[in-house]
């Protein structure tokens, strides 16, 4: 079978949730440009009647209780489980992320195991006082039509994320996923929805407008959204009308610094996947890395022949574990970037130019060198294949530079763990990763600071985030 030829799974999975022939919106295959699906292209009013059918099926979903939500999110997953290779060969399709690595296959096994996590996790009463005169008891409650705006580059793990806790805790769902990326999140939804009852996650297919009105609609209780800080803002405003609890999961710039006497053989491949995870397109990659001076040039060899040693191509090749960037918009962000860097007097390691030989959106991982605070490509988020390597000789400068920009989402120290802790402690992000970068776990809470946004994700933090507190007292 040749890599563009659809499996008979795939194809039925798309027909289920794509428009209509000669409907909808093109979307298209990101490594060949070829036409993959079309999206439906549903209105601010199919958004109303959604929200409407979710807020009717809430009571009765909460009323189901907590062993029967987690029984039919197990079999969630179950489904998830009999579907996963049709999810994955769509998902490399729309996305661009190959197959094999860190990726396709890789995101829609997280996708079970983030339901099955969701499913299992204990939040059990806390009594706060009890001192023989005074009982009183916090507990969580469902909080009701939690409304989802999902991200393209991590779509259908991301989506899971803010379905999964959100269906746990008593409350419907109604999602809206990327423009970009809607055909692999609408056919993982239909796969859950053979398993759950009706209305208690609807997906709508829309264009910003359906965004903005999810996020502002009198009859949303929670927004949960990942994406940039500014559409992040946008949501904060528009909450305010309704008082809408948010979770809000916004761009990172995360720094990884590298302190001297650490051995940059052994660190070299955590750091290329910190870095390159999805071709760079991750929120909690590593976008910039300092490295002390007694082994800079040690590090930039060591990514160099990673770089050089590592497939780039279409997702459906076995072979390839790095893709094509999922679209144009962030294409030409990563190209002026590099090109910025170039003008500068950055270094070009490796990569540095489009690369037209595989298609139209890939772009080479490309490692800058001798770059510094205040070029573009350090102080802006990439979101693809390009890093910045500054060299410093001071760790107070080191952790400055950490520190200075608008971003915490996560950041990284490499070196000996008890010095690295003590670095950790200083380093204004959610979450600060020792000796590697960007790994969650289910029950490990996540989120972020400053312009990363706020709230938390994940384990019991994560549930409590999608409830209501209550007090009982007496």
């Amino acid at each position: 079978m040749s890599e563009s030829t659809m499996t008979a799974e795939e194809t039925v999975l798309l027909d289920r949730v794509q428009a209509p022939v000669g409907q909808g919106r093109e979307i298209l295959d990101a490594a060949t440009r070829e036409l993959l699906g079309r999206a439906p292209v549903q209105s601010v009013a199919d958004l109303d009647a959604a929200i409407a059918r979710a807020r009717a099926a809430q009571p009765g979903w909460e009323a189901a209780g907590h062993e029967q939500r987690s029984a039919l999110l197990l079999q969630a997953a179950d489904a998830l489980d009999a579907n996963a290779e049709a999810l994955a060969r769509i998902l490399s399709r729309e996305q661009g992320k190959p197959l094999n690595g860190p990726n396709a296959r890789f995101e829609v096994g997280a996708c079970s195991a983030w339901l099955r996590t969701a499913a299992s996790t204990v939040l059990e009463p806390e009594v706060v006082v009890d001192d023989g005169q005074v009982h009183a008891e916090l507990h969580y409650r469902a909080i009701g039509v939690v409304g989802a705006i999902g991200p393209w580059n991590w779509p259908m793990m991301i989506s899971i994320w803010q379905i999964a806790p959100s269906l746990r805790m008593g409350n419907t769902v109604v999602l809206k996923p990327s423009e970009y990326t809607p055909l692999s999140v609408l056919a993982m939804i239909a796969v859950l929805n053979e398993v759950l009852p009706a209305d208690v996650l609807i997906p709508i297919s829309g264009d910003r407008e359906v965004g903005a009105r999810l996020a502002a609609h009198p009859d949303i209780d929670k927004v949960m959204f990942t994406g940039s800080t500014a559409t992040g803002r946008k949501i904060i405003q528009s909450s305010a009308g309704n008082l809408a609890r948010l979770t809000l999961e916004l761009g990172g710039n995360d720094a990884g610094i590298i302190l001297p006497g650490t051995d940059p053989a052994a660190i070299a491949q955590d750091l290329f996947w910190g870095a390159f995870i999805n071709t760079g397109q991750t929120c909690a990659a590593l976008k910039r890395l300092y490295v002390h001076d007694s082994i800079y040039d040690q590090v930039v060899d060591e990514l160099k022949k990673i770089a050089e040693q590592t497939p780039m191509g279409n997702g459906l090749d076995e072979a390839n574990v790095l893709g094509p960037l999922q679209n144009k918009q962030q294409f030409d962000i990563v190209s002026r970037l590099v090109e910025d860097a170039k003008a500068q007097g950055g270094r070009i390691v490796t990569g540095g130019a489009p690369a037209t030989e595989l298609g139209e959106l890939f772009y080479p991982v490309t490692l800058v060198a001798d770059v510094g605070d205040g070029v573009a490509l350090v102080d802006e988020e990439q979101f693809g294949p390009a890093l910045p390597i500054i060299k410093y000789t001071d760790v107070e400068d080191a952790i400055a530079s950490a520190n200075r920009l608008d971003a915490g989402l996560g950041a990284s120290v490499w070196g000996d763990r008890d010095q690295a802790r003590t670095v950790a402690a200083r380093i204004q992000s959610g979450t600060v990763w020792i000796n590697s970068h960007g790994g969650v776990h289910p029950m490990i809470p996540f989120g972020g600071v400053k312009g990363s946004g706020y709230g938390l994700e994940f384990g019991v933090e994560g549930l409590k985030a999608v409830a209501v507190p209550q007090i009982i007292n007496g």
